[in-house]
């Protein structure tokens, strides 16, 4: 269905970033964000915070649009998959109070029948009041499409991190080097051992709403935690330019992988091309996945769609 692009771009809700240059990634965390490597970004625009079912259910009314999560999967483009599972729906997160290996998701994700962005959960859920919450359940399709009405893009993951750091160097957290400092929570993320303790420090067990913790010092919500952002760069390892044999100079606005090799061909079960996203969740912890920091990055295969997965878009000046 067309998605009937606006005539103007509105630059409401969005701040204007001037560009520079900062050193991208890290080498203390996990190996898929090193080297770290410089980086100069050109001037661009971006989303306060990510998009709200509110902003997403505009797009919808004026569009008719209908996300991947609505539609049956064709199960000839998933070999093996059970005739059963050929029904709409999404992947949502069911807490577990059993124990079992951090490297097996299957204890806490599963496949709901009809759960997509105006039902999170499944039938009978709602976005009711959660109207100021990031929409969620949003494939890479979804996203790009709601970008593309809006005349606007999804940011590359340079743009993202360089956004998330708000003007500072090599900070672990957007705010300094400490996750909670003083005990306060300044994110959305879990608190407790994932996936069988959630303590609930920041009060929330799923996403908040969108403005509910502090800004970036670009004044930016929402970098870290609550939601994953898809970013337009397919996944890979990052790389370093190279003059006679060494690392050399500073990435003009650096793209991600190609796309055959964003393929993760260690799993024979997962065929399909990854998109970088960023920022973490409200699901990752310090026992687990933590990646609620601006250099954090994580491959997600294009076609997911989940209950902690959402995005923003940018806007790029003439370059």
């Amino acid at each position: 269905m067309p998605t009937h692009k606006r005539s103007a771009v509105s630059k409401e809700g969005m701040i204007r970033l001037g560009g520079g240059e900062f050193s991208m990634g890290s080498d203390r965390f996990y190996p898929e964000e090193a080297p770290v490597r410089r980086v100069r970004i050109s001037p661009f625009w971006i989303d306060e915070t990510p998009i709200t079912n509110r902003q997403f259910k505009a797009f919808v009314d004026a569009t008719g649009y209908r996300t991947e999560a609505e539609i049956p999967p064709d199960p000839k483009l998933y070999p093996g998959m059970p005739a059963e599972m050929a029904r709409a729906g999404s992947l949502v997160f069911a807490p577990t109070e059993e124990g079992g290996s951090l490297a097996d998701h299957h204890y806490w994700w599963r496949f709901e029948f009809g759960a997509f962005w105006r039902q999170p959960f499944g039938p009978g859920d709602s976005i009711e009041e959660r109207m100021d919450h990031p929409v969620v359940h949003v494939s890479y399709k979804d996203a790009a499409a709601y970008a593309k009405w809006a005349g606007k893009s999804l940011p590359t993951e340079a743009e993202w991190e360089f956004a998330a750091r708000g003007g500072h160097e090599q900070r672990d957290y957007q705010w300094g080097e400490e996750l909670a400092p003083a005990g306060v929570m300044l994110a959305n993320y879990w608190q407790g051992t994932f996936p069988t303790q959630n303590t609930l420090e920041d009060g929330f067990f799923g996403t908040s709403p969108a403005r509910q913790f502090p800004p970036n010092d670009f004044g930016l919500y929402d970098m870290i935690g609550n939601v994953w952002e898809w970013t337009k760069d397919w996944y890979g390892q990052p790389r370093l330019p190279i003059k006679r044999g060494q690392a050399c100079c500073t990435i003009d606005n650096p793209r991600g992988a190609l796309k055959h090799e964003s393929i993760d061909r260690r799993d024979p079960a997962n065929t399909l091309p990854r998109r970088v996203v960023k920022g973490g969740s409200h699901l990752c912890a310090e026992n687990y996945c933590r990646r609620y920091r601006p250099a954090a990055r994580q491959g997600q295969a294009v076609d997911s769609s989940t209950t902690h997965i959402g995005f923003r878009c940018v806007v790029r000046e003439s370059r």
